[in-house]
């Protein structure tokens, strides 16, 4: 079989990869403390799991719009006003299988052979993958951890050549948790002003997480962009849906029928009873959010304070996500061999941080979607593996 070219450019998302030999561990009667997958390990509220039930005893068993319902995307318009104090047409939002595919549907719209797409790194590795697939190149946003994993605006602006298609950010940030802060954002929009053919996908699937008192800085926020601005957000972080399978993207005028056209092609619509279970996750009680972010946040500070106390390991305070990504160039351990030794000889699953990009490189991922006992149980097994290779 003579297969596209493309094939061999994408890439994979390695923490499904962990996952699968970690469950091949346990399946083979090994203690494994998961850290690795970045899921809230909290069920689907309630009020939502019934709204998707009923759908169903409902009827509604068939095709919707491709789009999405219309009273789904207008309870998305009506969430984007109550927490990012924008008036989007409902008309703009694209309702999708997860948040991966405004992803995915953005890349293709504008990659291709001769183009570039920045992104950042480290960062989410589906990024870079599907901007190889489509044939354009990848350029990398380097992230430092000295400045708290944010992007500096000034250097990305001057990335930008007369190449550069579309320019990705993504805030909370997976895999450091960094947070862009509004100054940065300020200075990058403005900046942006120079380049009006460039577009701009902001991810913000972790919107709904921050921490420290720190309200989330949106780029919906600035009019001037509105028109070349694709936002990217969806159900499964901020509600424990990841299994549900819903996104939404909201687009400029300009893209939206064109988002709607992809949808048409890969993926026909998103499935009717999801789709209710969506209006009553946006329109229902918040208290569900409201108590797994603050329960995040106390394991963010367990987390941290006991990767500090490691030998070999320091790690940056995250500002959003659920995810910690410790520097471990003390322990004279690669990303990858730790990745490794932590899973074989410490029953602990964490993602190299060279799975995010280049620049991951002397550090990994931990997710801290898992209970305190976890935690301190996995920080207590880490310490022991370490203490015994200094032995």
């Amino acid at each position: 079989m003579r297969l596209a070219s493309g094939m061999g450019r994408l890439g994979t998302e390695s923490a499904f990869e962990v996952l699968a030999r970690a469950t091949a561990l346990k399946a083979a009667g090994r203690d494994i403390i998961n850290l690795g997958i970045g899921q809230p390990d909290f069920p689907t509220p309630a009020h939502i799991v019934e709204a998707g039930v009923k759908a169903l005893r409902d009827g509604h068993h068939g095709y919707t719009p491709a789009n999405g319902i219309l009273p789904l995307r207008e309870a998305v318009a009506r969430d984007m006003q109550l927490r990012r104090n924008i008036a989007v047409d409902p008309d703009h939002v694209v309702i999708v299988p997860g948040g991966k595919v405004t992803m995915a549907f953005a890349i293709l719209m504008f990659g291709e052979p001769g183009a570039e797409i920045m992104y950042p790194d480290p960062g989410f590795p589906i990024y870079r993958s599907m901007i190889e697939f489509t044939g354009a190149e990848a350029v990398p946003m380097a992230l430092y951890e000295d400045k708290g994993f944010a992007f500096s605006a000034e250097e990305v602006l001057a990335q930008i050549t007369p190449r550069t298609r579309l320019i990705i950010v993504n805030s909370p940030a997976n895999p450091t948790g960094g947070v862009v802060p509004k100054a940065e954002l300020d200075k990058f929009v403005a900046g942006l002003a120079d380049h009006p053919e460039v577009a701009v996908m902001s991810d913000e699937i972790y919107a709904r997480m921050c921490y420290d008192g720190v309200p989330h800085a949106s780029l919906t926020a600035y009019p001037e962009i509105q028109d070349r601005l694709i936002l990217l957000d969806g159900w499964s972080k901020t509600y424990a849906m990841t299994g549900w399978r819903l996104g939404w993207g909201v687009w400029p005028a300009s893209l939206a029928e064109l988002a709607t056209r992809l949808a048409i092609n890969v993926n026909s619509c998103v499935n009717a009873a999801t789709q209710f279970a969506g209006i009553a996750a946006l329109d229902g009680p918040q208290d569900s959010v409201d108590e797994m972010v603050r329960a995040f946040d106390q394991r963010r500070s367990v987390i941290i304070d006991r990767l500090n106390a490691l030998p070999g390991f320091r790690c940056a305070q995250p500002g959003g996500a659920f995810y910690a990504f410790p520097n471990i160039e003390g322990t004279g351990l690669s990303s990858r061999a730790m990745q490794d030794a932590l899973l074989t000889e410490a029953g602990v699953a964490v993602i190299s941080g060279t799975s995010f990009g280049v620049h991951g490189e002397g550090y990994v991922r931990f997710s801290y979607a898992a209970s305190i006992g976890a935690i301190e149980e996995a920080m207590d097994r880490i310490g022991g593996f370490l203490s015994s290779r200094a032995a």
